[in-house]
This record gives structure tokens, C-alpha cells and sequence, in this order.
């Protein structure tokens, strides 16, 4: 039997980080840096004006309030794009565009709405600050500083600075493309209609949800017999266009498991009896490569159950798809909570139960046990963010007894 640690090294092992691609920015989006970005100019380019209104010298509205106005004459205007603009004479005003750059001899930009909006000649009723209103030559980013680094995901916010930087296509790690078989008979897709001995692809359809909710792409195949032709046909046809494939069921030692026979003719996987609950039997290896599964596509085996599969993705998957993307940061957070119930869990084995966090950090959480531990029920999962874990040295939780908790959402 192995641990959950050695299998979770296991599943890290089987994978590898996606090469680094040059792609568009538009297809950089929720993927991870695969490069530092260095900024090749400054940001901004001049001192620019913050806001509407005209570039003064502070000094020359001394004394401006809103019983005492004074008035500067009018002797340009500065649209932003402008370059060379004319320098400001002293005792004069120049209107100027939120983003123009700033005329020489200028110190300051007095917003429109302390003025009148002249045109030709204008009434200010305040003093503003020396450097009031103006954003600074190299303020937002220096040339040759690193604006983004490698590691970092790309978002609207990454978007932004890369755009305003110029660049229009980063090196990235892109998104695994991760191939969903649902196995078995007796599988049929929701919306058919529920015969005796059938179930509906719950598998499927929430991998896909967490797979893409984990910034991979997902392809759903549609759900395969235990037919062992079919089954190797499938896996086969998929090699092309998967960089992880993912199976649910088929896998236990019954007479219509199939998995394991049509596996080990395809490549290199190796099925454990793991120290967990839900999920005690998972399979993880590569299909595809050669006889040592070099060259091959990592592929990870868990069970049908759905909540054993979705726990099981939770614990070992999901890492394995971050590790794939770039990221450091590969398992969700966790926070300490106080159950509020007792049970028996598996003597040897981590349990994974399904609860529901309440409180917060100054207060404390506390974790609500959603149906019985033992149970899989779908119901408990769908009302449950957080998995409670309990230690394979405990068998006996007490209410009140505090465990660390995965948190989900």
C-alpha cells in the first residue's frame, strides 16, 4: 500500500511542465509566464498631464482661492499624441488633455473644475501643488525593468502592463489539454432516459468543470464500454491531441473492470492500493511511449465513484495540472476548523470528508460534516467547500477536535 504522499509524488512525477510556447496575448489569458517580461522603454514615455484642464506654474496662481480668482491667459493647447509641444510662458495658462504630454516651464495641471474653462483666457479659484496632476516620466515602469516575471498567471490585469509595454506576444506554459474517458456499460448521458442498471455521466461532465476550472482544456469523450477493443481504440485515437488523459472506472478486480489488461498493452501504468478514503485504488503511469514509457502521454486512473473521483482529482489531479501549467503554488489552501460532529474513520488510511467551512480568521471555523464520512453521497459533495482530512494514525474523531481542512471554494 502506498501513501498519499508517495502517490502524490507519483502523480508529480508522471508529468512534466508544458515546453514554453510564443503565443498571442489574447491566448496568453490564464496561462502561467514562461519568461521575465522586461520593459523596453519607460512608462510613461514624458511627464504627461493626470487630468483635463491647463499646465501652469504653480507660483503664478498665488493666492487663487474661490473669493479671490485669478486670471492667465490662454496661449495653447495640448492634445494627447501631441509631441514638441510649445513651451509655457510664465504668467500664461496652456489647456492640455488628461494624457499630453506636459509643455517645458509647466509644474503643475489645474483641474477644470477649479476654473472656468476658457478658452482664450482663463479664471482659477485655487493653487495647486508644485507637481499636482502630472504623471512622471518612467513613473509606472522603468526601460529594462522586469515588469512581470516568469511564474506569474496572465489575467486582465497582466494584459494591461503587457500591452502598455508594447508587447504583443509572451512566452507561456499553455494549457494542458487533458482527455476525459468515462468507462463502463452502464454509463449513459444525462437528459437519456434512466433505465434500470444505468447511470447518468456525473464523472464527465464535473471533471470537465474542474479541469477547466484548474486552467486546462478539456475534450470529453463520450462514455466507453468495458469492451476491451473499444476501450484500446479510444485511448489510442485520443494520443494525438491529449497532454493528460483521465479515466474514471474500470478499475476494481471485477470480471468487467478492463482498464488495467487494455492499459498494459499500451504503455507503462502502474495501479496501488493507496492509503485514502474515498479513492483506495488509483492508477497513474504513461500510454503510448516505449517499453520504459518515455515519449509517452501521463495518464491517471481514478475510480467511478463520482465523489471518489472528485476527491480524487482534488488530492492528486489537480496539483499534477498546475505542476503541467508553471505554477509554484500547487495545492489549494487549507485552514484549521473544529468538526462538529464524531465518527470511525479507516484505521491506515487519510480520509477525505466532505464539510462545510463557516467563520473566519479572527474568530475561528468551524467545519460541518455534510451527511455521514462514510457515505459518498452527491448531495453532502455538491453542499460541502472544504475537504476535512484526517490522519491515517486517527480513527476515532471527536466533536470539537480540530483538523486541517482543504478548502475548495
Amino acid at each position: 500500500m502506498r501513501s498519499v504522499a508517495e502517490f502524490y509524488q507519483d502523480c508529480l512525477s508522471a508529468v512534466a511542465q508544458q515546453p514554453p510556447l510564443d503565443v498571442q496575448l489574447a491566448d496568453a489569458v490564464s496561462c502561467v509566464l514562461a519568461e521575465d517580461v522586461e520593459a523596453p522603454f519607460d512608462l510613461p514615455v514624458a511627464d504627461l498631464a493626470a487630468r483635463d484642464g491647463y499646465a501652469v506654474r504653480s507660483e503664478d496662481l498665488a493666492g487663487a482661492r474661490p473669493d479671490n480668482e485669478l486670471s492667465l491667459r490662454v496661449t495653447e493647447e495640448i492634445r494627447a499624441g501631441d509631441v514638441n509641444p510649445a513651451a509655457l510662458v510664465p504668467g500664461t495658462a496652456i489647456r492640455i488633455a488628461s494624457g499630453a504630454p506636459m509643455p517645458a516651464g509647466a509644474d503643475s495641471v489645474i483641474a477644470l473644475e477649479f476654473t472656468d474653462h476658457g478658452m482664450a483666457q482663463v479664471n482659477v479659484r485655487t493653487q495647486p501643488a508644485v507637481g499636482e496632476n502630472i504623471r512622471r516620466k518612467a513613473e509606472d515602469v522603468e526601460e529594462g525593468e522586469i515588469v512581470l516575471r516568469k511564474g506569474t498567471r496572465v489575467g486582465a490585469r497582466q494584459v494591461a502592463l503587457l500591452a502598455g509595454v508594447g508587447r504583443s506576444r509572451v512566452y507561456v506554459h499553455p494549457r494542458p489539454r487533458v482527455v476525459i474517458l468515462s468507462i463502463g456499460d452502464e454509463i449513459v448521458e444525462p437528459g437519456e432516459k434512466a433505465r434500470p442498471g444505468t447511470v447518468f455521466d456525473a464523472n464527465g461532465h464535473a471533471l470537465s468543470t474542474a479541469i477547466a476550472d484548474a486552467g486546462a482544456q478539456t475534450f470529453r469523450v463520450a462514455a466507453v464500454p468495458d469492451e476491451r477493443h473499444v476501450l484500446s481504440e479510444t485511448i489510442e485515437d485520443q494520443l494525438v491531441r491529449a497532454d493528460l488523459i483521465l479515466t474514471t472506472g474500470g478499475i476494481s478486480h471485477g470480471s468487467g473492470d478492463t482498464v488495467r489488461e487494455v492499459l498494459s498493452t499500451l504503455g507503462t501504468v502502474r495501479f496501488d492500493n493507496i492509503a485514502a478514503w474515498p479513492g483506495h485504488i488509483l492508477g497513474v503511469g504513461t500510454v503510448g511511449g516505449d517499453d520504459n514509457g518515455e515519449g509517452g502521454t501521463p495518464i491517471f486512473c481514478l475510480p467511478g465513484d463520482p465523489v471518489s473521483a472528485q476527491v480524487c482529482f482534488e488530492v492528486f489531479v489537480r496539483p499534477a495540472l498546475r505542476h503541467m501549467q508553471g505554477w509554484t503554488q500547487l495545492t489549494r489552501p487549507s485552514v484549521k476548523a473544529t468538526v462538529d460532529r464524531s465518527w470511525y474513520s479507516p484505521r491506515g488510511r487519510r480520509e477525505f470528508v466532505r464539510v462545510r467551512l463557516v467563520g473566519d480568521p479572527k474568530t475561528g471555523y468551524q467545519a460541518k460534516v455534510m451527511g455521514a464520512p462514510a457515505s459518498l453521497l452527491l448531495s453532502a459533495l455538491a453542499e460541502s467547500n472544504a475537504l476535512a482530512i484526517v490522519p491515517e494514525s486517527t480513527t476515532n474523531v471527536r466533536t470539537g477536535d480540530m483538523l486541517q481542512c482543504l478548502v475548495l471554494e
